[in-house]
């Protein structure tokens, strides 16, 4: 946080005070050099009390007009890994996801944007959720590297249920309300291979429609293994999904999670509109997914 003091030139920064004026760190690069041109106005001792009221004005416009976004994505992946979710199916989750970010068609897809840039975060979940990789910008092919590495090297945390609603909670409490930098979408990417199992004290349908109304899509990718292979992706879009433009998209088993995620993220990243699978959002649909 900047903050910049308005009224004194002989004193441009220092606690906050009423003639005071705080900059949010989170500002365009346009912002910042007006700011930065309007603080050397002020320190240069050449104008009068009404010319630093008049910077003061203009400081105050960048500060509260809306800034264009500086990437195309805020992209959080929220992998389960409870219970059902042994060493190797954990090791095959983190490994596909490293490769999906070093695969050329997703690069092309970070790249090609308009911004060329996204933002990247990761979440484990089971009995309670965690950041596991924190934000990191991604706008070029090292910086894609340097993500997967991050994911190879998430240590396992297991647990024993499946708190799908505790982990939405989370998400919208402590992790969309601290992106970094303003981004043109924000997408949650949400895997498992289990529905709710928690008994949460509210649905997870609920935390779903308050994240979507704070302008989040949230897509599945259900994991079609076990008990719960034949109702988990149906489960996903009436409970999970939501948004302009949501999806879900299964993968066939663990040893496809690989490939769906890869798919996952081409759609997510590049905001195509067509629909991966055919669980998506048909258009006009509603878009908290209730039956």
């Amino acid at each position: 946080m900047f903050y910049v003091r308005g009224w004194r030139r002989e004193r441009l920064c220092g606690a906050p005070s009423p003639g005071g004026l705080i900059l949010e760190a989170g500002l365009s690069s346009r912002a910042k050099a007006a700011i930065a041109g309007a603080i050397l106005v002020l320190a240069s001792g050449s104008t009068g009390f009404s010319q630093v009221e008049l910077a003061q004005v203009e400081l105050a416009q960048y500060a509260t007009a809306p800034q264009p976004a500086e990437v195309d994505t805020a992209l959080v992946v929220s992998v389960d890994v409870s219970n059902s979710v042994d060493e190797h199916r954990y090791r095959l989750q983190m490994e596909g996801i490293a490769k999906a970010l070093e695969d050329p068609k997703v690069l092309d897809a970070i790249l090609t944007g308009p911004r060329g840039s996204i933002l990247f975060m990761m979440v484990t979940w089971s009995d309670r959720p965690q950041i596991a990789v924190p934000w990191i910008t991604i706008k070029s092919k090292a910086d894609a590297a340097a993500a997967a590495e991050k994911v190879r090297k998430v240590p396992r945390q297991g647990g024993e249920f499946t708190c799908l609603a505790k982990m939405l909670r989370f998400v919208s409490d402590k992790v969309v309300t601290q992106v970094p930098v303003k981004a043109a979408r924000l997408v949650v990417d949400v895997s498992g291979d289990g529905s709710d199992n928690c008994n949460p004290e509210e649905p997870s349908r609920v935390v779903r429609d308050e994240l979507v109304a704070a302008n989040t899509v949230i897509n599945g990718l259900p994991i079609l293994e076990g008990r719960e292979a034949a109702t988990l992706a149906p489960w996903f879009v009436e409970n999970v999904m939501g948004g302009p433009g949501s999806f879900v998209l299964p993968a066939e088993g663990y040893g496809d999670f690989g490939r769906a995620i890869k798919q996952k993220f081409v759609t997510e990243i590049s905001g195509i509109s067509s629909q991966p699978s055919r669980y998506a959002l048909q258009p006009g649909a509603r878009t908290d997914a209730r039956p």
